[in-house]
């Protein structure tokens, strides 16, 4: 046995590891960086849309631990028992939750077991006001926030191909844009914390008014005696051109594939159109703004939801539900 040559001091522990002793030492905080450049990823909510992300993080090389109360972990990520577990050593945590009350659950178990340096980004949908609540933390702690809700559904999230509107610091988006490359095909900058979360409300408030709109348009359209696929090719190519008539058509076995050809099953869900939908009228409460079309929308699809059939059909399925109503 080779004799340690470092004299004894009561720093040392009581059986020197040198000579093939056990020690006993508290876990590192210290973010951990993996070899070749990749890294050591927390990601807390594997479920439609974080089992794919974290899929495609291990895929390019990188390392992942997760945590999920429910959900199974995808091929190569390691399972974590708590949040806490998933985030401790990790130089980025990802979140992909429900609303702003459990992020902000999370957020008080996962921050203290993160070391300093480290970047939380929150990638869910949420109201700004829990979004900055959750940087505010992070922050105290000597840590990065991002918050990075993302457009695409579950199909962008298992493709790689999610847009990623980011609020935070400079050198926390820097930190993170590697990773927001593989799950994404672009990530926005969008300003200080909060401000992805604004633009995603912003971005949804439109989405949800010009489905409503569209579908109207082609129940009218019915009613009218105009055929439905010379509608599309007028308006898809006018002044009435939108990603729900262009890219996303409500209408079955018009334009190009979309839920409407499976029967009206969810690639977008009407139940998180409404979410996104009050969460827009929930900030602009907040901010004393005027969105009298945002507020309509909010309440067709709340009607849609909970009333008329909608839940768990995709948010296009509105255009049924015109075709069956009458004026008045």
């Amino acid at each position: 046995m080779r004799r340690c040559r470092r004299r004894w001091s009561r720093r040392c522990s009581r059986r020197c590891p040198r000579s093939g002793g056990s020690t006993s030492r508290k876990t590192s905080r210290t973010p951990r960086k993996s070899l070749g450049g990749m890294m050591k990823v927390g990601f807390i909510g594997l479920g439609n849309m974080g089992g794919p992300m974290a899929a495609n993080l291990v895929k390019a090389g990188h390392e992942v631990v997760g945590f999920d109360l429910a959900a199974p972990m995808p091929e190569g990520v390691a399972k974590a028992a708590t949040a806490a577990e998933a985030a401790a050593g990790a130089e980025v945590v990802i979140t992909m939750l429900p609303n702003g009350a459990i992020l902000r659950a999370v957020g008080a178990e996962a921050i203290p077991a993160m070391a300093p340096g480290a970047v939380l980004c929150d990638c869910s949908t949420v109201d700004v006001e829990s979004a900055r609540a959750v940087a505010d933390q992070a922050a105290a702690a000597g840590l990065g926030a991002l918050d990075a809700p993302v457009s695409g559904g579950v199909g962008g999230a298992t493709a790689g191909t999610l847009t990623f509107m980011v609020g935070g610091s400079d050198a926390a988006f820097a930190t993170v844009q590697p990773l927001f490359e593989i799950m994404g095909q672009k990530a926005v900058h969008c300003g200080a914390s909060g401000a992805g979360q604004a633009a995603k409300i912003c971005n949804n408030m439109i989405l949800g008014v010009t489905m409503i709109a569209t579908c109207e348009a082609f129940a009218l359209a019915d009613k009218l005696g105009l055929d439905r696929q010379k509608m599309f090719d007028v308006v898809s190519t006018s002044s009435g051109y939108s990603w729900t008539m262009n890219a996303y058509c409500p209408a079955p076995g018009v334009g190009p594939t979309t839920p409407a050809d499976n029967g009206y099953k969810p690639g977008f869900a009407a139940e998180l159109m409404l979410k996104d939908l009050r969460l827009s009228q929930q900030a602009a409460e907040a901010a004393d703004a005027d969105t009298p079309m945002g507020q309509l929308a909010a309440a067709l699809y709340t009607d849609f939801v909970e009333s008329e059939g909608g839940k768990g059909m995709d948010f296009s399925a509105m255009l049924p539900r015109f075709e069956k109503r009458h004026r008045g």
